[in-house]
């Protein structure tokens, strides 16, 4: 079971499963039934582990020289790596995508395909082992989870649901920068152009500070439309935290203050969509 859980970067899924939420909680509109909320909540999850079992599929070589990666199943053989997996992963993704279908509409589907396909495809296949940019549009893969939800309400998202995308988006290269920091050897020895490879910790830890301060002043925007105070605070102290921990990175670039920075973007996004969800149930 543990091997499987891993396979499908369940944690990842949830995360994503959140930020769809978010998007249906906070586009203005009708909203839809419980079951269309829960299935379509699902089908957010489904693409995402379908798109995570790919990643893993394809860069087990990868996953064998990193140490942070090289017990994963299908490197450690507890998995046996093979063509069924793909006939898996495929009919996930065509499930979460009728469900999405299903439970919503069609844009929803396609937020969800494009959800997936952008990190299973052009992240995980066409990106990430050429440049150092590969993280930066991979961010994208989190912006269509809240488009989808957001297209349960209204096919069209209002400036709620877009500005809460931006975010996601925003999120990624901070966040995942802080990791590969953190492992940078890891990812210097399996030749994966992350930015501190390509340009050292204490470039890319400004690079990562750069992007905190983006990320935490687009995390506001939400709060001119419809979300209120509720949300203004939860933004404010998650981004003001993620942000007191970029700037220690800055002055002390090592794998410490990067972990301290990774967490601390957990602890921001968290912050934005519960904030988010909880400003509409209360408003």
């Amino acid at each position: 079971m543990s091997a499987i859980l891993n396979l499908f970067k369940l944690r990842i899924g949830v995360a994503i499963a959140i930020a769809a939420l978010a998007g249906l909680m906070v586009e203005a509109g009708p909203r839809p039934g419980i079951w269309q909320i829960v299935v379509l909540t699902l089908a957010v999850l489904l693409s995402s582990a379908a798109a995570g079992a790919f990643n893993q599929y394809v860069e087990r070589d990868l996953d064998a020289k990193m140490a942070r990666t090289r017990k994963r199943p299908f490197v450690t053989g507890r998995l046996i790596h093979g063509p069924r997996w793909l006939w898996l992963i495929g009919t996930l993704t065509v499930l979460s995508v009728a469900g999405a279908a299903l439970a919503a509409n069609i844009v929803a589907s396609i937020h969800v395909f494009l959800g997936a396909f952008v990190y299973g495809v052009v992240y995980t296949v066409w990106l990430k082992r050429r440049t150092w940019l590969n993280i930066v549009i991979g961010g994208l893969a989190g912006s269509f989870a809240v488009l989808a939800g957001a297209a349960a309400v209204m096919p069209v998202p209002g400036p709620e649901a877009l500005a809460l995308a931006a975010v996601l988006f925003l999120w990624t290269p901070p966040h995942f920068w802080s990791l590969a920091i953190a492992y940078r050897e890891d990812y210097a020895s399996a030749g994966v152009p992350m930015l501190p490879v390509v340009v050292g910790d204490a470039r890319a830890a400004r690079a990562v500070l750069i992007g905190a301060w983006m990320l935490v002043l687009a995390s506001l925007i939400p709060a001119m439309f419809r979300l209120g105070p509720v949300y203004l605070v939860a933004a404010t102290a998650g981004g003001a935290w993620f942000l007191l921990k970029c700037h220690a990175l800055v002055r002390n670039p090592g794998r410490e203050t990067a972990l301290a920075s990774f967490f601390a973007s957990l602890v921001q996004l968290c912050a934005v969509l519960f904030g988010a969800m909880l400003d509409v149930s209360v408003g």
